[in-house]
């Protein structure tokens, strides 16, 4: 079989498995696991057989005209290069891995069928997306990726929070989409094709027409895609959705989506310095601001979304200095150890009957009753915080070199200015990582107060998943040198400078959130022995951050004891906690700015809908009523009255007929 039927075979398998399991899945319940499980299975292992068959080298094309247009055709087309075989590869790990967890996780929920076939069309889509040498056909997988999302977050629709986080997510995705759409028909009235092969060519030859406003409208729709500032605001909202959905979609769909476009076409965007530098800024602001709010956030999932949106800002900021490989290896990297990190946390949901970090910091032995979660967590938190050996160190430091070397000067493409912008936020988002990543850790492993439930061993489906994602989370930096020749060439190895910079920073991170939660344990058990516990109103308040899964997937609901959480994020932040905790009010924000001018709009128009053209329509249909009532008065019947009135008539229009004549005769 030729690799490129290998490759159609992947992103087809999915869909199969999805369709078959909308089917069956009332039907036929028994098959909704192995139909959910072995397409994906499948589509996994052949694209790990496709990345070795391609290997680095030559890129692989294949295309077919899918419908003539008349102008700009659509070709359904596949593009098999070194970039997107391994992120393909990525995609298919990671869903197998979701839909494994999922089978233990969501075992005793009545949706469990369309939530899986769901996660199969998610999958296939990002596999499309990934594949398609064509920009329509990418769009297609791109669209349906924004509708499996609105659905898989909103899973538990019978609350408020999750009906919201879905709409929002739906709606601030779509936002982006629009500018997006309107940039994918401008670059292709410019180049003449959808396929991104004859794209580049147009971008080598200088034909593009205005390189600045095509790749600052493709640029809107990747921060809404990716969650980038300002349209990051739906994604910590998005925790709302089960678990596994949220790995998923943090590690290898849809927010990846956004970055792997940009990386795809990045010799649109290099071909104007000012959309790099906004790129640069945008990531800039999007990793500093996400990783103030993360130390802040109480829900663990929150705390990892926020994670998300600064690892992606890590990404925004490699493309912005021009280097794609850095990028797409910090996608790989950061898609293990993320997964990881999300499905662990479902494993501490699951155990501890909570997702609240107060909560957990008043457990005692959580760390023993989810060994586990634990030691694959703690790996997965090195591998975040950029601490060698671990992956994230060697894939953060890439891109830290990047931006080292276009803020000297270096870069054939990227401004300086981008440089330094990326270089100074990124060292500076390595150090509030570090210590949000720590400040987790502790606050859920090393908590002091009432003994953590236990429920026993969790099942082998959910834990054996974690050790799988511990394996590259640890060794996949050593993967950085052989990568090269996969990308682009350039190297992607740590220099001395970037490592002693990168890594201090972060050391700097974990000893000052240790030192500051010491202090704050002291200060909360001196607290308690004083008397001065909190009242268990007031504990229950400032942790609940319960959400509609927690009550859905967890043995129990333990009691929050009242007493205060050592909570390090508050001293580190100061008078700014309360402001990141809320994500700085930038919904606020927005709500003043947008909704609300919109919602009275709309007020505005039903008003005039109903006060105004609804008393046109009224009064059309009134008029005519009361002339028909008054004719039918006069239908009485009676032949007298018919023949008084037809003489009265006739008298009337003689004398009219009389007076007329005479009046013609005098003129």
């Amino acid at each position: 079989m030729s690799t490129t039927t290998l490759a159609v075979l992947v992103p087809l398998l999915p869909f199969l498995g999805a369709v078959a399991g909308l089917l069956l899945g009332r039907t036929a319940p028994g098959f909704v696991k192995p139909l959910a499980v072995l397409p994906t299975l499948a589509a996994a292992v052949l694209a790990v057989l496709v990345a070795v068959r391609q290997g680095g080298g030559r890129a692989i094309d294949a295309s077919t005209e899918l419908t003539p247009t008349g102008s700009v055709p659509i070709e359904l087309s596949l593009h098999l290069d070194g970039f997107a075989v391994l992120v393909a590869a990525l995609v298919g790990l990671v869903a197998t891995c979701v839909q494994l967890y999922s089978t233990a996780y969501l075992r005793e929920d009545p949706r469990y069928p369309s939530y899986a076939a769901l996660v199969s069309l998610f999958t296939s889509a990002m596999l499309l997306v990934v594949y398609s040498g064509d920009l329509m056909v990418l769009l297609v997988g791109w669209e349906i990726m924004g509708i499996c999302s609105y659905f898989l977050v909103g899973h538990y629709w019978e609350t408020e929070a999750a009906r919201s986080a879905s709409l929002k997510a739906f709606l601030v995705t779509k936002l982006g989409d629009v500018p997006f759409l309107i940039g994918l028909f401008a670059l292709a009235t410019d180049a003449g094709s959808f396929e991104i092969t004859k794209i580049l060519g147009t971008v080598a030859a200088g034909g593009l027409h205005h390189p600045t406003l095509i790749a600052l409208l493709l640029l809107a729709g990747v921060a809404g895609k990716s969650a980038q500032f300002p349209l990051h605001t739906w994604l910590p909202d998005a925790m709302a959705g089960p678990t596994p959905v949220s790995a998923l979609i943090h590690a290898a769909t849809m927010v990846a989506a956004g970055v792997y476009f940009i990386a795809r076409l990045l010799p649109v965007f290099t071909a104007s310095s000012a959309a790099l530098v906004v790129m640069a800024v945008m990531a800039a602001i999007t990793m500093v601001g996400s990783g103030l709010a993360a130390l802040a956030q109480d829900d663990i999932k929150r705390v990892l979304a926020y994670s998300t949106v600064g690892q992606l800002g890590y990404m925004i900021g490699a493309l912005a200095v021009g280097d794609r490989g850095a990028a797409v290896f910090h996608l790989l990297s950061h898609g293990a150890f993320k997964a990881l990190l999300f499905l662990g946390a479902g494993v501490i949901i699951h155990a501890a009957g909570t997702n609240s970090l107060a909560a957990m910091s008043r457990m005692d032995g959580l760390a023993r009753r989810v060994p586990d979660a634990f030691w694959t967590m703690t790996i997965a938190l090195l591998a975040l915080a950029a601490i060698p050996p671990f992956a994230g160190f060697f894939s953060k430091e890439a891109v830290l070199v990047a931006a080292e070397q276009a803020a000297g000067g270096h870069s054939d493409v990227a401004p300086s200015a981008a440089g330094w912008t990326v270089l100074v936020s990124g060292l500076l988002t390595a150090l509030l990582t570090a210590a949000y990543a720590t400040r987790l850790w502790l606050m859920t492993f090393r908590g002091r107060g009432a003994a953590a439930p236990d429920h026993g061993r969790e099942p082998l489906a959910m834990t054996g998943v974690l050790w799988l994602l511990a394996v590259p989370s640890i060794a996949f930096g050593l993967a950085a040198r052989p990568l090269a020749d996969w990308f682009d060439g350039k190297e992607l190895t740590p220099t001395v400078t970037t490592s002693v910079l990168g890594t201090g920073t972060a050391l700097v991170g974990v000893m000052l959130t240790w030192a500051l939660w010491q202090r704050a344990t002291a200060r909360a058990a001196a607290g308690i022995r004083n008397g001065a516990a909190v009242p268990a109103s007031v504990a229950a308040a400032e942790s609940a951050a319960e959400t509609p899964e927690v009550a859905e997937v967890t043995h129990e609901h333990p009691a929050v004891p009242a007493a205060p959480a050592p909570d390090p994020g508050r001293a580190l932040l100061g008078p700014l906690h309360r402001h990141a905790a809320d994500g700085f009010h930038l919904d606020a924000v927005y709500d003043r700015l947008f909704v609300r001018p919109v919602r009275a709009g709309a007020s505005l128009v039903r008003f005039l809908d109903r006060e105004v053209v609804d008393t046109y329509v009224r009064g059309a249909g009134t008029a005519p009523r009361l002339l028909g009532g008054l004719v039918r008065r006069a239908q009485t019947g009676n032949v007298q009255s018919y023949l008084s009135a037809l003489l009265a008539g006739a008298v009337v229009l003689a004398i009219a007929t009389a007076v007329l004549a005479n009046v013609n005769a005098g003129s």
